[in-house]
């Protein structure tokens, strides 16, 4: 069974940038597909950007496209996240998940469909 551990978030100024990493152990993390999802205090997780198995297919959500990219490394089985030009709406803590798949091209946008998260990193960027 796979588990994640996030790490990379801070506290940032507007404008700035972070890297958040997601680091995989426990098995093989090549048929996962891997989301990175955000939660602020009183809302609902939402998806932020995903990456199908293969890693030849990604996609985001509208709020941050253009400003995020997420990348897989699979030699060091972990999924980044590179943020730049933060604002103070992306605040909030930032989760990666896994979701085991068949099918390698594939990108999972639904909370309920991933079944292994990680623990979270806070990102706090200041207006």
């Amino acid at each position: 069974q796979v588990q994640l551990v996030e790490s990379g978030g801070g506290l940032v100024q507007a404008g700035g940038s972070l890297r958040l990493s997601c680091a995989a152990s426990g098995s093989d993390f090549s048929n996962y597909a891997v989301g990175w999802f955000r939660q602020a205090p009183g809302k609902e997780r939402e998806f932020v950007a995903g990456i199908s198995a293969n890693s030849r297919i990604t996609h985001y959500s509208d709020p941050v496209k253009g400003r995020f990219t997420i990348s897989k490394d699979s030699a060091k089985n972990t999924v980044y996240l590179r943020l730049i030009d933060l604002k103070h709406e992306d605040t909030s803590v930032y989760y990666c998940a896994a979701k085991r798949v068949n099918l390698l091209s594939v990108i999972l946008q639904q909370v309920q469909i991933y079944d292994i998260w990680g623990q979270g990193t806070q990102v706090s960027v200041s207006s």
